[in-house]
Formats: C-alpha cells, structure tokens, sequence
C-alpha cells in the first residue's frame, strides 16, 4: 500500500470510529505512522484529506450497489439497493453521517451522482414494467427518502441512548414506501 492509500485508509478508521467532528490529523497520522507533512503533502490541509476520505467513502458505497447481486425482476431489485444503502449506513454509521454532511454542505462528489443514478435506473425498470403507481421521479425521491430515513435511525441511535433499529422497523419503511410506490 503507498503512502497516499495509507494515510486514506487511517482516514476512513479514524472516521468510522470518531465521526466528522472529532477527525483530527494528529489520529490519522498516529494510525498511519506518517509525520504532518507528508500527510499535508498529500492532502493539502485536514479538509482536504477529509474531503478525500468522504470522496473514497461513496466510491466504496457505490462499488458494494454495482457488485451486489440484482435481481432480474425490478422490483426485487429495487428493494436489494435499498437495502444494500441502508446496511452501509448501518455497518458504518458514522462515514455515512459524515459523507450526508459534506453533501449538505454542497460538495459535489460523482460517486454520490452515481449511486442516485443506480436508483433512478432501478425505478425506471420498474416503470417500464408498467409498475408503478407514481411517476418516476416521484418514485424515486420516495425510495431515496426512506432509505436515508431508514439509515438516520441507526445514525442517531447512540445519540437518542437506544439500540439500532429493529429490522421489522427498517422493513416496514421500506414496505410502506413500496405500497405507495408500486402498482
């Protein structure tokens, strides 16, 4: 592994167990075993690094809804992404809310564009069956809701001192937004 992809990769820890706000340069180079400068170097500034790191985040979602397995019938499909995002949410609570921060902060990030394109072709397939029962925009700002709805359950479940999400609640979000959805 180079430098650049290890120091990445102590980014991405230090995420997964501190969060956006206690990121801090000092932990990625102490994991990394590499002096500021070279992380600087690389990256720039910590932000630049962050940056990097949430960019390299939705590279890795979007990598695990292309080599998932889809079903060839649409509407299965469309539930195995839906829940492939939400188990990334879940097995990663605190890339996920540090990768939706950074978008609510008006990053563009193409992996992000990507993995909402995945979800329009899904709903699209649907629609082209003659599936739905709203239009396919409407479909899919739906299926995109409760699928972040479903992934800030488990995001916020420290916070709010409750276990995760059941996964009969996670379902029912999701089988509530296919009632409305399909035909």
């Amino acid at each position: 592994m180079n430098t650049y992809d290890k120091i990445l990769a102590a980014a991405l820890k230090v995420l997964e167990e501190e969060g956006g706000a206690q990121f801090s340069t000092r932990a990625v180079t102490a994991i990394a075993q590499v002096s500021a400068p070279t992380l600087y170097h690389h990256f720039g500034n910590a932000d630049g690094l962050l940056s990097a790191a949430i960019v390299e985040a939705f590279k890795q979602l979007f990598e695990s809804k292309i080599t998932a397995v889809e079903s060839t019938v649409p509407e299965v499909a469309l539930r195995q992404g839906w829940d492939d995002y939400v188990r990334f949410a879940a097995a990663r609570p605190r890339i996920y809310a540090a990768m939706m921060g950074r978008l609510l902060e008006g990053a563009h990030i193409e992996a992000a564009d990507q993995s909402y394109q995945v979800l329009v072709q899904n709903v699209s397939r649907v629609a082209d069956e003659g599936k739905l029962a709203v239009s396919t925009q409407a479909a899919a700002d739906l299926v995109w809701a409760s699928a972040n709805t479903a992934a800030w359950l488990y995001v916020t479940a420290q916070t709010r001192k409750v276990p995760p999400p059941q996964p009969e609640v996670v379902e029912l979000i999701r089988e509530t937004v296919m009632q409305i959805i399909l035909k």
